[in-house]
């Protein structure tokens, strides 16, 4: 066998290798949150967008939610205003909730929407703007308790209600919905929240009743010693991961417990894999060995239906 025909051998392998992947997944919802490197390296935003592209062309229902730290950052210091940070959350004045909108819908959703549309007419942005026709995420505002005092966050708060009707009609029009961490306020409708994208992916793949959550990172998966990089977790129960969870750095903690919220809500499985490796989620949806950590319910074993 020639050189040649070797790598067609390894590529023959490989596709075969995710038959069983095409199978369990063929006509299912997979929700992707779309975060850290990734949304700010050219190179991995086009492999991300491919990526997506593929799963919709082999059968899959891709939607992706998206927040958009780096670039609010920029945008309100461009603005001249000044970001602060409470207990990990920003704090989201009237004045800087609206750069946070334009943001994330005319800047990071848009990039996204455009870039699978390379490939032809395939997504769309959905977002929350109040209307009657678009109140995907409705929620509340929160305070958060900081060495014993509370402050108050502004337009910050958490996801009360999700209604999927907007994705549902862009899944059955054959398109991947690009959805924005923006809610509404659901005692001010004219009021939108900034949302913790891990949350709201999570909110929305119950609402969905999705196959799998996968959530991108800046990190290989789920240590369950930090520091120590051999303790680097495969696959971890719900019940395993409760009594983790407490223990967990605190970077982490936001994105195991949106896994772990939507697995005892019957989302078949969530993965924290690292999306500073091009096209990671294609390892993890159409290979057996899979990447990063996934959570599971504590009677299912990995490659069952």
């Amino acid at each position: 066998m020639d050189t040649e025909q070797a790598i067609a051998a390894v590529k023959a392998a490989t596709l075969i290798e995710s038959l069983p992947w095409l199978k369990r997944y063929a006509g299912k919802v997979v929700v992707v949150k779309f975060g850290g490197n990734a949304m700010i390296n050219d190179d991995l935003k086009r492999a991300f967008a491919e990526d997506m592209v593929y799963l919709r062309h082999v059968g899959l229902h891709p939607v992706v939610v998206h927040g958009g730290g780096p670039q609010i950052s920029a945008a309100l210091k461009a603005a001249g205003i000044e970001s602060e940070f409470r207990g990990g959350y920003r704090v989201t004045t009237t004045e800087a909730i609206s750069v946070v909108r334009e943001v994330l819908a005319d800047e990071v959703n848009a990039e996204i929407v455009d870039l699978m549309n390379e490939h032809g007419d395939l997504a769309r942005g959905v977002f929350s703007d109040g209307t009657d026709r678009a109140r995907l995420f409705q929620g509340h505002k929160r305070g958060v308790v900081v060495d014993g005092e509370t402050f108050d966050l502004g337009h910050v708060g958490d996801i009360t209600s999700v209604d999927p009707s907007a994705v549902i009609a862009e899944i059955e029009a054959g398109r991947i919905p690009v959805v924005s961490s923006i809610a509404v306020n659901d005692v001010d409708p004219d009021s939108a929240l900034n949302v913790n994208a891990d949350a709201a992916a999570a909110a929305l793949a119950i609402a969905l009743h999705a196959s799998k959550l996968v959530m991108l990172t800046d990190v290989p998966g789920l240590y369950a010693d930090w520091p120590d990089r051999t303790s680097l977790v495969a696959l971890i129960t719900v019940d395993e991961l409760t009594e983790l969870l407490p223990r967990l750095e605190s970077g982490m903690i936001p994105k195991m417990t949106a896994c772990l919220d939507a697995v005892v809500a019957g989302v078949g499985g969530a993965t924290i894999i690292d999306g500073r490796i091009p096209h990671s989620i294609l390892l993890e949806v159409f290979t057996q060995r899979g990447a990063g950590t996934e959570v599971i319910p504590n009677e299912k074993k990995r490659g069952q239906s």
